[in-house]
């Protein structure tokens, strides 16, 4: 127990750095772009003269020299203080956490299905190793990972909302609907389907080339080969005894992809209106809410 503290306080000592490094990099590519969360503000309110944007400027620090904000939005991250959202006056930390759950909930339920039916592609595929189901499938996984999520997800709208109308086109519940209960996960559940498909994809298509692959790998073994001297059959083998050594370079590469799935989810949620994380850094972004931004990546 001793070391896996001391194993954790050192990984932690040394992400101090990287963050640092992160947050100043952020920060400085926002002020280096035109404009400010000022300009941002007076735009969507019809303009004011100079001494309305001095007083503004003044009010939020922006008069001062960038390295002096800098240095002062470093030592407030240090004290954990994110600052005030100049989009809904309210402090960073609380409406980060308001949204972080909906985030949560589209990331994990995407990377479930990618995870899922990436490993049966990859399974497939590798016990068909040479024929022409393998290459469509690899084929198929090539097209997965080719096409971009916001196209997907345009395309997905097209078809099952406007089209169809099975499906509604964004959100994340109906709105004043009062349900609740079964009812309110299924209604959830709706909204997320096809967000969950645009973020999925992409990553379908790694698993199911990393399951081929390392079964594959996998089948060239000696007990493999051993198993099959006994009699034992092919889909025992298969299962019973590849899968379960396959499956560990799986799980490892969807853990270290899980913080991957946050640029996706940017994307996805703009497209679909989803009130999460990747929507509220867009329109950080957008409105060069600053704090607000550098509160998103400091949590991610």
């Amino acid at each position: 127990m001793s070391r896996g503290l001391t194993i954790l306080r050192r990984r932690l000592l040394e992400a101090i750095p990287t963050l640092i490094v992160i947050l100043a990099g952020n920060f400085l590519l926002l002020k280096l772009a035109p404009g400010d969360m000022v300009d941002a503000m007076l735009a969507s309110d019809g303009g004011g003269d100079a001494v309305l944007v001095a007083a503004l400027k003044q009010r939020y620090g922006l008069d001062q020299p960038i390295p002096v904000q800098l240095g002062l939005y470093l030592w407030r991250a240090a004290r954990l203080d994110l600052g005030v959202s100049f989009i809904y006056s309210q402090p960073v930390v609380t409406v980060v956490l308001s949204r972080l759950g909906n985030t949560m909930l589209l990331m994990l339920s995407s990377l479930a299905i990618a995870l899922l039916l990436g490993s049966v592609l990859g399974i497939a595929a590798a016990r068909r190793a040479g024929t022409i189901a393998d290459t469509a499938i690899v084929a198929l996984g090539l097209l997965f990972y080719a096409t971009p999520g916001f196209w997907v997800g345009l395309m997905l709208i097209v078809l099952f909302s406007v089209k169809l109308a099975w499906l509604p086109v964004g959100g994340l519940a109906t709105i004043a609907s009062g349900l609740s209960g079964f009812a309110y996960a299924l209604d959830v559940a709706r909204h997320l389907l096809m967000p969950m498909v645009s973020l999925s994809l992409v990553f379908v298509a790694v698993y199911l080339r990393l399951m081929r692959a390392s079964m594959l790998e996998t089948y060239g073994e000696e007990y493999v080969r051993t198993a099959r001297a006994k009699g034992v059959g092919e889909s025992r083998i298969a299962y019973r005894h590849v899968l379960r050594n396959a499956l560990l370079p799986v799980v490892t590469m969807a853990g270290m992809q899980f913080g991957t799935l946050f640029g996706g989810s940017v994307v996805v949620e703009t497209v679909f209106s989803l009130p999460g994380i990747g929507r509220l850094a867009y329109e950080a972004v957008v409105q060069r809410d600053l704090n607000t931004l550098l509160g998103v990546v400091f949590l991610t």
